[in-house]
């Protein structure tokens, strides 16, 4: 893998086959501000088109991967009018989206705390690896507000019994607490943390990269579709298409005649 780096105000990017975009505001807890919003979505846009990019590794520095949002960003918006609000909203909620959809994996990379955005933000990502030490809070009941934009990608990821507790209560659940749940994906020490992440990272790289990107949007298609004749069509589809391209021959070709 070769390796560069580019250093944006609050992100920093190391890039080649494996990304590692790293929140990088430690002295406010890597919380939310409208640069570090802009920025992710620049990134996320960019890696989406980025043919080098096998898959994407979202991290942060510090103590704390994500604490939401930054309060003096929030003493800002005291004054914002109906419209300013939801303008400044829609800035987060695209963010989140262009995460979520971005074609390449990304997996979230949790240790220590994530609260009410930051949730959000390991929500939107596909594989989730947290430390022993990570604590989850959907907090912004606590200040009068909603969870409204990380809302359908936090109740994708816990499941909507879980969101009914954690939205309402925003109690903190552990670490052990959200991989019973289904939202953690592996949990590990945190000495650990980085050679699980590599591993899944190493064998996402050894499978097709374009049977890679079409498994996770097809994930994202038929989730909470019905099974439906039309359903079963486009799946047939789906399969002939990808089958008969030169990346699924040659590795068909090499798994039947055992070669790499």
């Amino acid at each position: 893998m070769t390796s560069t780096s580019k250093i944006y105000q609050h992100l920093t990017l190391t890039t080649g086959d494996i990304v590692y975009v790293t929140l990088n505001r430690p002295e406010v807890r890597n919380a939310f501000n409208e640069v570090l919003i802009n920025e992710l979505h620049q990134v996320f846009t960019d890696l989406d088109q980025d043919a080098s990019c096998r898959v994407i590794v979202l991290q942060a520095t510090g103590k704390t991967f994500c604490a939401g949002a930054d309060l003096h960003w929030m003493k800002s918006m005291v004054t914002y009018t109906k419209e300013e609000n939801e303008a400044d909203s829609r800035k987060m909620a695209n963010m989140l989206n262009a995460i979520y959809r971005c074609s390449k994996p990304v997996i979230a990379k949790v240790h220590g705390d994530a609260y009410a955005g930051g949730v959000g933000l390991a929500s939107v990502c596909d594989i989730l690896v947290a430390s022993s030490n990570a604590r989850f809070c959907i907090s912004e009941a606590k200040l009068g507000l909603l969870p409204a934009t990380i809302g359908p990608y936090v109740i994708r990821a816990m499941g909507e019994q879980n969101a009914r507790r954690y939205f309402v209560t925003a109690e903190i659940f552990t670490a052990v607490e959200a991989k019973a749940m289904g939202f953690v994906h592996e949990l590990v020490e945190l000495e650990s943390l980085d050679s699980k992440v590599l591993s899944l990272c190493e064998g996402i790289i050894n499978n097709g990269a374009l049977a890679v990107m079409a498994c996770k949007k097809m994930v994202r298609d038929l989730s909470h579709q019905p099974i439906t004749p039309e359903l079963i069509d486009e799946t047939v589809r789906r399969i002939a298409a990808i089958r008969t391209g030169p990346e699924a021959q040659a590795l068909m070709k090499a798994f039947l005649e055992k070669v790499k």
